[in-house]
């Protein structure tokens, strides 16, 4: 089972990934300022309690972290000593959160973090073969108990195998959502799954994206269809250890 935390909302874009964020398509959907970034009613869910006493997220649960933000966003450096508190609090929960601010993390870090919180898990965002080469070598010097790539929307082909080792628990892939999407090429998604395979790490075909191409064809994918169309494609392979998603 899985709970969605998001703490605080709202972003900036860094990276040519942010270019169609769901997130400013939504806010703006509904004349709000995609960019004010506020700490939300939701703040201290982890450790909210109904009215006998048990916590309101129960036991065992994947919690998705802060998926309308960036967990390690400036504006949030104020509140996060508090959240990782929440987390280390909840040993019982597995906190997950994606980010493309890798190399804020090192400086934000809580005094008892030492090799990293067993319950979570941080995914660094690898859209092109820039990002990667950016982002990873930050990702796998730092202290983290589950690292985790994920190359979503992924824009271009990207070569991941100087990166992949035991350190990377898992790569997951998507294309782009919404009617401005980037096209995606099936051959992407199969080169890297191929990489995965070759250095034993779990490789998750996640969505197709709006926008698919496949065999040299552009197929539009309505968003209903575009999980259930990547699971179709059979491309996911479990590796070697446990995974969370």
């Amino acid at each position: 089972m899985s709970v969605s935390w998001n703490p605080w909302h709202g972003c900036h874009k860094i990276s040519p990934g942010c270019a169609h964020c769901y997130v400013y398509r939504t806010d703006l959907a509904h004349d709000k300022d995609p960019t004010q970034v506020k700490k939300t009613g939701s703040f201290s869910l982890p450790v909210a309690r109904s009215r006998d006493g048990r916590y309101k997220v129960p036991p065992g649960e994947l919690v998705y972290t802060c998926f309308t933000s960036d967990f390690l966003l400036e504006e949030a450096d104020s509140w996060r000593p508090q959240a990782w508190e929440m987390m280390a609090q909840r040993p019982d929960l597995r906190f997950l959160f994606v980010t493309k601010r890798i190399e804020r993390l090192a400086q934000v870090l809580p005094p008892d973090w030492r090799e990293g919180y067993p319950n979570v898990a941080i995914f660094a965002t690898c859209e092109n073969q820039d990002r990667a080469d950016y982002r990873l070598p930050i990702l796998k010097n730092l202290p983290i108990g589950y690292k985790g790539i994920i190359c979503e929307p992924l824009l271009e082909p990207v070569e991941l195998r100087p990166y992949l080792g035991s350190w990377v628990r898992q790569v997951i892939v998507g294309g782009e959502s919404g009617p401005q999407a980037r096209p995606c090429d099936f051959r992407w998604i199969q080169s890297l799954a191929a990489q995965c395979r070759q250095a034993g790490v779990a490789f998750h075909f996640k969505q197709t994206g709006a926008n698919f191409v496949k065999d040299g064809r552009r197929y539009q994918i309505p968003r209903q269809l575009q999980h259930s169309q990547a699971q179709k494609a059979g491309m996911d392979f479990l590796g070697e250890g446990e995974i969370w998603l």
